[in-house]
């Protein structure tokens, strides 16, 4: 089995990579703002959350918001609306703070004190693939104790950081490894 999959979909299987599916899944957990960006409450509520401190300011202009404190409180006064560029730099700042204010909760509730995490892993969707090149690929449950790579590479929303840290999580599942780099979905709770 090669180390990663080359030419995945070739026969119609679909799915996506492992390290994405558990981003998905870190995303959902940390509980971003429901409402969207371009309602008005969606908007404060974000601009809140990003401006209530001035450690939250500081994370803020780190994270890339960079209009002025006057255009701000304009923004929550409603007297001016930003424009679309300034809406899609307020959310980009707002999931990076919020993720580096969930990480560390995350990370100690994933770690359990080195007791880990049970991760359910659906496999690829095969529907599409033609019998004779279907090939058994079961469900599968594995307990991963190891989550600080895994955490800080999403936190820092770096995606090979991210590809890396859930390989070398998911080796721990022996030779069938390879098999579980495109997978439906995978679970965990926190």
């Amino acid at each position: 089995m090669p180390d990663r999959t080359i030419d995945f979909g070739k026969y119609g299987a679909r799915g996506i990579k492992g390290h994405q599916a558990v981003a998905r899944r870190l995303d959902a957990l940390a509980g971003y703002i429901a409402t969207p960006i371009t309602a008005r409450r969606g908007l404060l509520a974000r601009l809140h959350y990003l401006t209530r401190t001035d450690h939250a300011r500081t994370a803020a202009r780190a994270a890339g918001l960079t209009a002025t404190p006057r255009t701000i409180r304009a923004w929550l006064a409603g007297t001016r609306s930003p424009s679309r560029a300034s809406l899609a730099a307020i959310e980009q700042a707002y999931r990076t703070v919020r993720r580096e204010n969930v990480a560390r909760y995350l990370l100690a509730r994933l770690n359990r004190d080195g007791r880990g995490t049970r991760v359910e892993i659906h496999p690829l969707d095969q529907s599409g693939v033609f019998h004779p090149h279907q090939r058994v690929v079961a469900f599968r449950t594995m307990n991963v104790r190891r989550w600080d790579r895994i955490i800080a590479a999403w936190a820092a929303d770096d995606d090979a950081a991210l590809d890396e840290a859930w390989v070398d999580q998911v080796v721990d599942l022996g030779s069938q490894w390879g098999q579980y780099e495109y997978v439906t979905n995978i679970g965990f709770a926190a």
